[in-house]
C-alpha cells in the first residue's frame, strides 16, 4: 500500500477510533451562556436530546454558564481540550462581543471551530396600546412630531434587540429614548404597565401579548414576515434593507478535528429538518436553518463585521 494511501486509512481509522471514545467515554458538554429557559437554552436542549441518536450514541448534555454577554461560555469552550467534548451553543452576541467588549480572552471567529447555524430568531417592534400609532410609517411620523417623549426598552446594552433599535433610530431618522433592563421579562413587565412605550421583543414573549391586544405589533425585524404572525409587516417594508434577526449557532474550540465537525453538522442538519422539531422551535419563535462548517464560518466573519459597524457608530459599550 502507498504511504499516503497508508496514512489516508489511518486518518480515518483514529476518526472513527475517537468517535467510539466519544460515545463510550464521558458525555458531551453543550455550553450555554444563558440562563435556562431562553431560546439560546432552547436550541441547547433540543440538540442535547436528539445528537446521540445520530452520532451513533453519546451522551449529550447542557451546561449554562451565563454572564458577560455570553463571554464566559465562550471562553470557557475556546480554552477547553479541541477533543470533541466540549461545544458551545452561540448567540449573536457572539459576533456582538467583538466589538462591544475590550480585550476578549479570546478571538470569536480563530479560537473555533465552526458546526452549524442553527436558527434565526426575529424580533416584534410592540408598542403600547397608549402609541397613537398601528404601523411603523405612523410611529416613525409620531415620533418625528414628538422628538425624545418616546422610551423604548432595550433587554440588554448590546444585545440584538439594542443594536437593532439604534439602527431603526438612524435609518428612520427618529429620536426615541433608549431604556436599558436587565433582561426581556423586566423590560416586557414595564411595557405592559406603560412606564416605556416601545420595544422589540422576541415572537415566544411578544406573541402572546400581541394576541391578548395587551401591546399592537408594528413590524417585524426580519427581513420577510413569520409564518405564525403573517400579518404583521417586515421593517423593511419601511426602511429597505433592514434585518436584524437574532442568531444561533454551534461551534467547537479551534483544533477540534474537521471531520468529526461535518459529522455534528450533518446530523445537526438532519435534527433541525424534522418536522417536529422545526414546529417546536417555530412556537418558540425561532427558525430552524443548519449549514455546513465552512458556511457558519463564512457567516460568522460577515456578521462579525456587520454588527461591529453598528456598535462603532452608535459608541454602545458593555456596561
Amino acid at each position: 500500500m502507498k504511504r499516503r494511501s497508508f496514512m489516508g486509512v489511518l486518518g480515518a481509522g483514529m476518526v472513527a477510533a475517537a468517535g467510539v471514545a466519544r460515545a463510550q467515554g464521558a458525555p458531551t458538554r453543550i455550553v450555554v451562556g444563558a440562563t435556562p429557559g431562553g431560546g439560546t437554552d432552547t436550541v441547547a436542549r433540543l440538540l442535547a436530546a436528539e445528537l446521540g441518536k445520530y452520532m451513533g450514541g453519546g451522551t449529550f448534555v447542557v451546561d449554562n454558564k451565563p454572564g458577560a454577554g455570553g463571554n464566559i461560555a465562550a471562553q470557557t469552550v475556546a480554552h477547553a481540550d479541541p477533543d470533541g467534548r466540549t461545544l458551545l451553543v452561540c448567540y449573536t452576541s457572539h459576533a456582538i462581543n467583538a466589538t462591544l467588549y475590550d480585550n476578549l480572552a479570546y478571538d470569536p471567529v480563530k479560537s473555533f471551530q465552526p458546526v452549524s447555524y442553527l436558527a434565526t430568531a426575529p424580533s416584534f417592534l410592540v408598542a403600547h396600546p397608549s402609541v397613537k400609532a398601528t404601523t411603523l410609517p405612523e410611529l416613525i411620523a409620531l415620533a418625528k412630531a414628538q422628538p425624545g417623549t418616546l422610551n423604548m426598552a432595550l433587554p440588554g446594552i448590546g444585545s440584538a434587540g439594542h443594536l437593532g433599535a439604534e439602527v431603526l433610530k438612524r435609518e428612520a431618522g427618529i429620536d426615541l429614548v433608549l431604556v436599558p433592563y436587565k433582561g426581556t421579562a423586566p423590560a416586557m413587565t414595564d411595557l405592559l404597565g406603560g412606564q416605556v412605550q416601545l420595544m422589540f421583543a422576541g415572537a415566544a414573549i411578544a406573541k402572546a401579548q400581541i394576541e391578548a391586544r395587551k401591546v399592537n405589533a408594528l413590524a417585524v425585524s426580519s427581513a420577510a414576515r413569520m409564518e405564525i404572525m403573517p400579518s404583521v409587516p417586515p421593517v423593511a417594508d419601511t426602511l429597505p434593507g433592514y434585518d436584524f434577526s437574532a442568531w444561533y449557532g454551534v461551534l467547537g474550540p479551534a483544533g477540534m478535528d474537521k471531520t468529526y465537525a461535518g459529522k455534528l453538522s450533518q446530523a445537526t442538519g438532519k435534527i433541525l429538518a424534522d418536522p417536529v422539531n422545526r414546529r417546536r422551535l417555530l412556537d418558540e419563535g425561532l427558525i430552524a436553518t443548519g449549514s455546513t462548517p465552512d458556511g457558519f464560518r463564512d457567516f460568522l466573519v460577515t456578521e462579525v463585521e456587520r454588527w461591529g459597524k453598528v456598535v462603532r457608530e452608535s459608541n454602545a459599550r458593555a456596561g
